[in-house]
C-alpha cells in the first residue's frame, strides 16, 4: 500500500546540500559530532565502537553493519573505548580521513544533509531524535546497496564522481527516511501509527488525495467505515490528534509548500488545501504559524537566497 503522506513528504523535499565522508578510526580514537542544523546518517562498515549522547539513556554498542539516522540539532559521540579525548567531527575536511592512533581499525560512513525545513521538520517528527535503521529489511538492503555505490564512486575517482556521489548522498538520506518509517514500532504515536490501521488508513489515504474536500469527521467515518464516536476516538488514540486537527495540520503543510514552490496567490492556495477564501486561510496560518502567509514567503524565499548564495560560494 502507498503511504500517500510519506509520499507527499518525500516529494516537496528540498535536500540543500550534502557531504559524504568515510573515515579509518585507528585505536584510540573518539569523534564528537556537535549539535548543528544538519541531519546525519551513519554506518559502522567495520569493526566496532560506543555509540553515546545526550538523547542516549546508556552507550550503545555498535558494530558491522549498524546504521543510524540523527535528526538535526542532536550531538552524538563515537568512540572505540568509552572516556577517550574527542576529536571534532568538523575538523575532517577530506571525504577520506584517517584518525587515532594505530590500533585496531573500524571504518565509518558520515553522511550529513541540509535541507529544507518544511517537509523534514514533518517527517522528522515523527522519528527519535537518534534512530537505528535496521538494514535486514527491504528498504535496508536498498540503503545498504546505495552505500555501496557511493563507496565505489568515492574510490574510483572517476570523470564526474563528485557529482555522483552527491546525487547518490541525495537518493541515500530518502531510502534512509523511508527505511525509518517502516521500522517505526506499531505502538507509535502518529500518522505512520494510524497507517497501520486498515480502516484509519482508507480515511487517510482519502483526505490526503483531496485536500481541498469539505471534509467533516463524519465523511471520514463514512469512508472508514466506522461510527463517528469510534471513528474519532480510534484516531486520537493512533495519532494523538483530531481528526479536523490533522486536516488543518497537512492544509497547511501543502500550503507551505505553494507559498514555497509557486507564484499563487493566497487565494487560489486557498482554494486549492480546502479553504473558501484567502483571508480565512491567512486566519488560521496566523494562529498556527505565528505570522502571515506573505511574511512566511518571503522568508522562505530569503532563506533559499542566502542558501544559493552559500553553495555558489
Amino acid at each position: 500500500m502507498t503511504v500517500a503522506p510519506v509520499d507527499d513528504l518525500l516529494a516537496t523535499m528540498k535536500i540543500e546540500n550534502s557531504r559524504y565522508v568515510r573515515i579509518a578510526a585507528r585505536a584510540p580514537w573518539g569523534i564528537s559530532f556537535p549539535a548543528r542544523h544538519v541531519a546525519r546518517l551513519v554506518l559502522i562498515s567495520r569493526g566496532s565502537c560506543w555509540l553515546t549522547g545526550s538523547t542516549v539513556d546508556s552507550p550503545r554498542y555498535l558494530s558491522t553493519n549498524d546504521c543510524f539516522l540523527v535528526r538535526a540539532g542532536v550531538e552524538f559521540a563515537l568512540q572505540d573505548e568509552r572516556g577517550r579525548v574527542l576529536a571534532d567531527c568538523d575538523g575532517i575536511a577530506a571525504e577520506t580521513a584517517e584518525v587515532g592512533g594505530d590500533g585496531e581499525l573500524t571504518e565509518i560512513v558520515s553522511t550529513r544533509f541540509t535541507f529544507d525545513a518544511v517537509a523534514a521538520e514533518t517527517l522528522f517528527a515523527l522519528l527519535p531524535p537518534l534512530f537505528r535503521l535496521n538494514l535486514d529489511t527491504a528498504s535496508g538492503h536498498l540503503l545498504r546497496s546505495t552505500f555501496e555505490l557511493i563507496a565505489q564512486e568515492a574510490t574510483a575517482n572517476a570523470l564526474g564522481a563528485g557529482f555522483v556521489t552527491s546525487r547518490l548522498s541525495d537518493v541515500l538520506f530518502v531510502q534512509a527516511l523511508r527505511t525509518a518509517c517502516g521500522d517505526v514500532g506499531s505502538g507509535t504515536i502518529g500518522w505512520l501509527a494510524a497507517l497501520r490501521d486498515p480502516q484509519l488508513a482508507t480515511a487517510i489515504h482519502e483526505l490526503h488525495a483531496n485536500l481541498d474536500h469539505p471534509w467533516t469527521v463524519e465523511a471520514l467515518a463514512r469512508t472508514a467505515g466506522m461510527s463517528r464516536s469510534a471513528f474519532a476516538a480510534l484516531f486520537k488514540e493512533k495519532t494523538g490528534d483530531t481528526p479536523l486537527g490533522y486536516l488543518t495540520a497537512w492544509r497547511l503543510y501543502r500550503t507551505k509548500t505553494l507559498l514555497r514552490d509557486t507564484s499563487l496567490s493566497v487565494q487560489e492556495i486557498a482554494v486549492r488545501v480546502g479553504y473558501h477564501t484567502g483571508t480565512a486561510l491567512s486566519r488560521v496560518f496566523l494562529r498556527r504559524e505565528g505570522v502571515t502567509p506573505g511574511t512566511w514567503r518571503k522568508r522562505a524565499r530569503d532563506r533559499a537566497s542566502r542558501s544559493t548564495v552559500r553553495q555558489e560560494a
